[in-house]
């Protein structure tokens, strides 16, 4: 791998960081909030789970025991 020069790393690190397209604040906003949305989803499902295999396991224990 070639070696660059300091001053041509700064370079290129600028003229990449000049590439980067930055959201706006309503998109930023709006990916929160799908962030937010989809957590509490996922918490949600995964407490069912939990209750449904709890409830199950309980029940086969309750048979067998």
């Amino acid at each position: 791998m070639a070696r660059t020069n300091p001053l041509q790393f700064i370079q290129q690190t600028r003229a990449e960081v000049s590439k980067v397209v930055w959201p706006t604040r309503r998109e930023v906003l709006l990916t929160t909030v799908m962030v937010f949305i989809m957590a509490m989803l996922t918490a949600i499902f995964f407490a069912l789970v939990d209750i449904l295999i709890r409830n199950g396991l309980q029940a086969v224990l309750n048979i067998f025991g």
